[in-house]
């Protein structure tokens, strides 16, 4: 019996149970709903990968020469260029990266309507290379012992990580520069307050996840996905405490931390559960 026939007898089988009342009716509606739309989704979805996969076989099939040679001309440059980089002087560093990332933020750019997922890993590629290189060259040339200017290039990179975001309607790329901009304001709380308690450090962070999350429901009328954003960074910090505790357990206590954690996540759970009918036309 092929899926079609399958098919067939299960929507004469729901038929029948609503005529003889075995099931209420909107359960009928319901499971009527489920087949036929799984049916034409998975018809759909087979076709699609089939003409894709065929049309991309064809395409290299019916390549030109000249794009062959194109395509690795400029995969060796960029070997080559790799290879050489801290033979180059500063100021030609600084050029190179720079051309890197425009064209991968152009290319991008260009992808993002038609080939979402092209389109994000030429941004991925953009932003990871983009913090890699500014921390690398921070090192290479002697800034190392200055960890306030390479915290701020770690910001200067999550703020251009929001913004791509922001631009691309590309929800990890906002929540990826938030964390981050987070953990820089952990390392600011580490290195600059005098002594840390553990009642300073939950009053460092839970009024800052308590604000993350109203700002998020505020947003939301404008704006689905950055107030979804929001909302899971307001998740995030609400642990923030408990993870660096972990990282100085011998000081706050790896028992006191223990606690702390289990009690913050029946805390969260319990907040999610009784709000579950709004979050989750929030997030929807």
């Amino acid at each position: 019996m092929d899926d079609k026939t399958k098919r067939t007898v299960l929507i004469r089988e729901i038929e029948h149970w609503r005529k003889s009342k075995l099931l209420p009716e909107h359960y009928c509606d319901f499971l009527l709903h489920l087949y036929l739309e799984d049916a034409a989704s998975g018809q759909g979805k087979s076709t699609q990968d089939t003409g894709f996969m065929k049309s991309s076989a064809e395409a290299i099939k019916n390549s030109n020469w000249k794009k062959w040679v194109l395509y690795f001309g400029l995969l060796a440059a960029i070997s080559l260029t790799a290879l050489n980089f801290n033979a180059f002087e500063l100021p030609m560093q600084i050029g190179v990266s720079v051309l890197f990332l425009f064209l991968c933020y152009t290319l991008g750019s260009v992808h993002n309507g038609k080939e979402p997922i092209k389109a994000q890993v030429l941004f991925g590629m953009a932003s990871l290379f983009l913090l890699f290189i500014g921390v690398y060259l921070l090192h290479q040339h002697g800034i190392r012992d200055k960890p306030a200017l390479v915290v701020g290039y770690v910001v200067l990179c999550s703020l251009i990580w929001m913004l791509t975001g922001l631009l691309a309607g590309r929800m990890l790329f906002q929540l990826s520069g938030w964390v981050v901009l987070v953990f820089c304001y952990g390392w600011l709380l580490h290195y600059r307050l005098d002594s840390i308690n553990w009642i300073t450090l939950e009053l460092s962070w839970v009024p800052l996840s308590i604000f993350f999350v109203w700002l998020g429901w505020m947003i939301l009328g404008k704006s689905k996905q950055i107030g979804t954003v929001f909302l899971m960074l307001g998740c995030i910090t609400w642990f923030m405490p408990e993870l660096y505790g972990m990282l100085y357990a011998e000081q706050y206590g790896e028992q006191a931390v223990q606690l702390a954690l289990i009690g913050k996540m029946v805390t969260e759970a319990s907040v999610l559960f009784a709000s579950r009918k709004k979050w989750t036309e929030w997030v929807a």
